[in-house]
């Protein structure tokens, strides 16, 4: 079939013999065998590379080279979509506007061929899947370098969203979940992330127990899983059920500006919003949330029993003795007494503060001394600061060390205090509730 496109600005002098009246703004949509129409100009009719979506049949036998403009409510029945491997791209012209529904039982609305799926694209549309086990998605990735993304999307009463399989990586920008259980289960290795952001949950059903999202079979997210989501959950359902396993990096289970809620009310203490992540797991990095808790990247250390630090050496620092308790550690460990060590990637620079109380021999000079070692097991000299023992009355002679400053650690890295008499041999005795504390800057 041949097209011809005429354009035309004055309808009576362009009309072409034979056809109907000619409209301004307009062009001519020839068969090649004497007839045509008129179709508004940039109208889907003149767009070669869009399919108009009216009814279910119009999207059987999926081109991917095409882009689906999805034309008003359409109504699938328990005809399925089935991703190619080249993809398939989906439009709309709002949320409320363009919109695949079906309320059929046992119904999936998107799935894939055997060997798979490719990209599924889309915008400005809604979708409603509301039948008895039936879900939006049953997605096999062909090769796992492919993409799952949406934008302004809603999802509206839908009984599942449910399963997607090893793809690369997911995005949603603008989406939102209204009603039902719009549970999204996510399967495999995604060697990206998942991002979804300015989105919105409200209304589910009062029945809903599983997660807003589930980690599904052998499922491992190489990179980040962010939100800066506004969630209000049902009564017994999380948002995620998620574990350290599933996320083998440190720092890439992001909550970033997170509002969550259960029943409309903020609780950052509900356990089971993330039952099994907490905000200190080296997976997580949380902060700025709102019913969410938050990572606070460190931890302190307070000695809990005194013991005597024996100096062998004039000037020549010793680790500091006594029984050494730590406490809220995040992201760091303790693997010898008066030790942390940093276990993530980032944060690098962190602050540093200190209130240390030393007992000794009056008059001698003490230097406390911060040393780094690297995950190479070389040292480094990172603070020091230097107090002559006090001359008190009774037998109580002591120095006070207060102080804050910056040091940089990188992964392995742990900081241990050490202490050095510079004056003689005489020992000297950290005393109780002595205590150190890191935080990220």
């Amino acid at each position: 079939m041949t097209i011809e496109h005429v354009n035309i600005t004055d309808p009576q002098i362009h009309e072409p013999k034979g056809t109907a009246t000619a409209q301004a703004g307009h062009v001519y949509v020839a068969n090649g065998a004497g007839s045509g129409a008129w179709a508004p100009k940039d109208s889907a009719a003149e767009l070669t590379s869009r399919v108009a979506v009216t009814q279910a049949s119009d999207l059987l036998n999926i081109d991917s080279t095409k882009v689906y403009y999805i034309d008003g409510i359409v109504d699938m029945g328990s005809q399925s979509i089935e991703v190619p491997a080249g993809g398939l791209n989906l439009v709309g012209g709002t949320f409320d506007v363009s919109q695949l529904v079906s309320s059929a039982n046992n119904y999936t609305m998107f799935t894939s061929p055997v060997g798979g799926s490719g990209n599924l694209l889309g915008q400005d549309l809604g979708f409603t899947v509301s039948g008895s086990n039936s879900k939006v998605y049953e997605l096999y990735d062909a090769t796992g370098f492919n993409a799952f993304e949406f934008q302004r999307i809603n999802y509206n009463d839908c009984t599942s969203l449910g399963d997607i399989y090893d793809y690369r990586q997911g995005l949603e920008d603008g989406t939102g979940r209204f009603g039902g259980s719009p549970t999204l289960t996510l399967h495999g290795t995604w060697l990206g992330g998942f991002r979804i952001t300015t989105s919105i949950v409200r209304s589910l059903s009062a029945g809903m127990t599983d997660p807003l999202f589930k980690a599904g079979t052998l499922f491992q997210m190489n990179s980040r899983f962010l939100t800066d989501i506004n969630c209000d959950l049902p009564v017994l359902a999380p948002f995620c059920d998620f574990t350290t396993t599933n996320f083998p990096n440190a720092s890439t289970v992001q909550f970033k500006g997170v509002i969550m809620t259960r029943g409309g009310v903020s609780n950052s203490d509900d356990s089971n919003i993330t039952p099994n992540l907490t905000a200190s797991d080296l997976s997580c990095d949380w902060d700025r949330n709102i019913g969410v808790n938050n990572t606070f990247v460190g931890g302190a250390v307070t000695n809990t029993a005194e013991a005597l630090s024996t100096i062998a050496v004039i000037g020549v620092g010793v680790d500091m003795a006594g029984t050494w308790t730590p406490s809220d550690l995040q992201h760091f460990d303790s693997p010898a007494s008066n030790e942390l060590r940093h276990l993530g990637e980032d944060p690098k620079e962190f602050r540093v503060s200190f209130s240390l109380v030393v007992d000794g021999t009056a008059g001698d000079t003490i230097a406390i001394e911060l040393v780094k070692v690297d995950g190479f097991a070389t040292p480094s000299l990172e603070f020091t600061q230097k107090r002559v023992i006090n001359n008190l009355q009774g037998g109580r002679d002591v120095a006070y060390f207060t102080g804050a400053f910056n040091i940089k650690m990188n992964k392995n890295d742990f900081v241990v205090w050490q202490i050095a008499n510079l004056t003689s041999t005489d020992n000297v005795t950290l005393e109780l509730d002595s205590s150190w504390l890191l935080e990220e800057r």
